[in-house]
């Protein structure tokens, strides 16, 4: 009996938690689908009376950059995660195979740098990419991201690299194997899940970031999709159809990169969570 009313207590707990998560969700997509005047109806409604994908998605698309915006995110986002992931594989490597002075402090010092605030950060980067000609340039925020995204990276594929038995790197380096060769022939493979799992969450930092895209760019034409959002809210009032619907938008990137690589996220994650 008291084991019935522990499971009964866990499920009403993690139904709980699914309603408290999806709502916010189906008010984005029931809003993205209303009249600028029912969006600010009182009381509101939980369906819309007449759904209209022109208020939302129309005007979102055609009045204003958002197509831009959004393409600027993936090149971003994208260029950012694929650049860390791959130094961070390298480092990571080093990290794991190689014994050097000061490694443990570099490390310490990659976990540190984890804990500083971007607000501390951001006004030397823009200083740094003025001065080199890279502000408000594409390689100057896949620079940026890279700094928040990478010590992470390096982190996280260290784990998933002392998984791989060292004898395998030694059998590679007896034939003939250079060191290089021996990590993209033997290791690289090994850790294919936790690199995607490493990409995917790199690509979600960069992507929902709104603080670095606000300070390294000036113009409308290299914003990413969350500055481009929040220029809908206005002064005097908010925009809600046309920002809902660009949220909508906005978050099928994620859940599809999550949805096509999602076994290699699984594999990933479990894969590195014990040594062997």
């Amino acid at each position: 009996m008291r084991r019935k009313s522990t499971r009964a207590l866990t499920y009403m707990f993690l139904i709980a938690i699914l309603i408290f998560n999806i709502i916010p969700f189906y008010w984005m997509m029931v809003t993205s689908f209303k009249t600028d005047a029912e969006a600010y109806a009182i009381p509101p409604t939980w369906w819309p009376v007449n759904p209209t994908l022109y208020e939302g998605y129309g005007k979102v698309l055609m009045w204003t950059n958002f197509p831009r915006h959004f393409l600027n995110s993936v090149i971003v986002s994208l260029g950012a995660a694929l650049l860390s992931t791959l130094v961070g594989a390298f480092a990571g490597y080093g990290f794991s195979r190689f014994q050097f002075r000061g490694r443990t402090s570099l490390m310490a010092v990659l976990l540190a740098s984890q804990m500083l605030p971007g607000v501390l950060l951001v006004g030397p980067y823009f200083k740094m990419l003025a001065r080199l000609g890279l502000y408000n340039t594409y390689p100057g925020l896949i620079l940026a991201f890279c700094t928040l995204t990478l010590p992470f990276s390096a982190w996280m594929l260290k784990g998933f690299i002392d998984t791989v038995p060292q004898e395998l790197d030694e059998a590679a380096l007896i034939d003939g194997c250079s060191r290089v060769h021996a990590f993209l022939r033997v290791v690289f493979p090994l850790i294919t899940p936790g690199m995607v799992a490493t990409l995917i969450f790199a690509f979600l930092l960069a992507w929902g970031d709104l603080l670095w895209v606000l300070c390294l760019t000036s113009t409308d034409s290299m914003a990413t999709v969350t500055l481009g959002l929040s220029r809908l809210v206005t002064q005097f009032r908010v925009i809600w159809p046309q920002l809902m619907a660009g949220s909508v938008i906005a978050a099928f990137p994620p859940m599809l990169l999550y949805l096509l690589l999602q076994n290699y996220l699984v594999k990933g994650l479990t894969g590195g969570a014990v040594k062997e």
